[in-house]
């Protein structure tokens, strides 16, 4: 359960973070720094749908890995807008509102859950539609740079996140929503 392979992509998820904010600390070029970092995201992005599909397919799903996977994805996010918001590239509220939304829902989720109605709040496809935007746009803000002499990846990723923002906001409406008759239900 804690060293199927699935996990153990989580597992290097988790162990890429400090990588992922240390290059930016090395002795490198600014260029040097951005690839670096931003390879590592995009390769750890990439495990995020990997461990999954390998879970399904291996039949190796645990109640382990249910809860290790989007604990890996939400710190990997949330460390990379401390990285962005340190390298002045993305505007505070844009990251206060994304890590508040993940700490609120996952405080919902876990309260929904110990009253039996997690059921409720249980991943939609605007969840997983904020999560790939943002998986994109991190990425293109990370990287800061032209791409192919065409793509501007800063003002795309600028762009990305405040859609992620909106998402984000939208995502957080819809679970609370969700959770509202059990909430009120609770209260009485």
């Amino acid at each position: 359960m804690f060293l199927t392979l699935p996990t153990l992509f989580t597992w290097a998820r988790i162990v890429a973070i400090p990588l992922i904010v240390g290059v930016f600390y090395l002795d490198l070029a600014k260029e040097t720094q951005n690839l670096f970092a931003t390879i590592l995201f995009v390769l750890m992005a990439l495990t995020d749908w990997l461990d999954g599909y390998l879970a399904r397919k291996l039949n190796q799903t645990s109640a382990f890995g249910a809860f290790l996977d989007p604990v890996a994805d939400k710190i990997l996010v949330c460390a990379a807008l401390l990285v962005l918001l340190e390298l002045g590239r993305v505007n505070a509220l844009v990251a206060l509102v994304i890590i508040g939304r993940e700490l609120a829902i996952s405080a919902l989720r876990e309260w929904m859950a110990q009253i039996g109605a997690s059921g409720s709040v249980a991943v939609h496809m605007v969840g997983k539609l904020k999560t790939t935007v943002q998986m994109v746009a991190i990425p293109f803000l990370l990287f800061d740079g032209t791409l192919f002499g065409l793509l501007h990846t800063r003002a795309w990723g600028v762009w990305m996140m405040y859609l992620a923002v909106v998402l984000t906001i939208w995502s957080m409406v819809y679970y609370l929503k969700k959770a509202l008759p059990e909430i009120r239900a609770k209260a009485r």
